[in-house]
């Protein structure tokens, strides 16, 4: 006798609710969207006061210092600028990526998964909104 598999059955109940569908609905794109807004603001804000850090707007620098901690000092400030300017390129690649996401949500094709074509789970989208791969996609790579 010949055995019968049956299909696979999804990991969780939020695979249950996507499995089988081509996209998400409108409202829940709207959620989406207004989380990636806020996310966006945020990490803009942040970037503002990296940038202002790196070229020292508005700060006290070791002008105003005596010579004796203005060379102690330099050393320190020079790797402070380059974390900082490290930091910022990474929050700008961060906002470039919310941003991309919102093009992504205009089009309707945000939150499936570039190698897959599945949608991503929501609660991976709340925790990473500009995901473009699901995490089995992802571990692939």
């Amino acid at each position: 006798m010949a055995k019968t598999t049956k299909p696979a059955k999804p990991a969780n109940s939020e695979q249950k609710e996507t499995q089988g569908r081509q996209r998400y609905s409108d409202a829940e794109l709207q959620m989406f969207k207004e989380l990636i807004l806020e996310k966006l603001a945020k990490a803009k804000q942040d970037y503002e006061l990296l940038i202002s850090s790196v070229n020292h707007s508005g700060s006290n620098d070791t002008e105003d210092t005596s010579p004796t901690f203005k060379v102690l000092e330099e050393g320190a400030s020079a790797l402070s600028k380059e974390e900082s300017g490290q930091l910022a390129m990474r929050q700008q690649k961060f906002i470039r990526s919310l941003e991309s996401a919102l093009i992504r949500i205009e089009n309707k094709t945000y939150g499936i998964c570039r190698e897959t074509g599945l949608l991503i789970p929501k609660e991976r989208l709340m925790l990473v909104p500009h995901a473009t791969l699901s995490i089995e996609a992802k571990n692939k790579a």
